[in-house]
């Protein structure tokens, strides 16, 4: 694979490991944010919302 599609699924994985942790939503807000951003969509071709939403269900299904 190439070094620098390498880094970009570092970067985004990442960001993803984050919205896991946090429970402080000013701080999930900030990764959403950066998931809807220019810099994501050069980053990766995920769709965003979808991403976002199931990150959303992770953190539901893990508060019980």
């Amino acid at each position: 694979m190439d070094p620098y599609q390498e880094l970009a699924n570092a970067i985004v994985m990442q960001a993803v490991k984050d919205y896991r942790l946090h429970d402080n939503e000013q701080e999930l807000a900030r990764i959403e944010r950066f998931f809807r951003s220019d810099w994501f969509s050069v980053l990766t071709n995920v769709n965003p919302e979808i991403l976002i939403t199931k990150l959303r269900k992770e953190k539901v299904r893990y508060e019980y």
